[in-house]
């Protein structure tokens, strides 16, 4: 049985890109989610001065 590299080494190829692709996507939707998180952090409430 003979390994046809014509058709494996693009796949592989592809294979590595994707997982390239995919591990740069995760980090900056990662880096993406901290900034919204720490953006809406709960602050307190301000109340009226007249409400005291």
């Amino acid at each position: 049985m003979e390994i046809n590299y014509i058709i494996i080494i693009p796949v592989i190829f592809v294979v590595i890109l994707l997982l390239g692709w995919l591990v740069w996507r995760n980090i900056k939707d990662e880096k993406k989610f901290e900034k919204d998180m720490n953006e809406s952090e709960i602050k307190p409430e301000k109340h009226d001065e007249d409400h005291i």
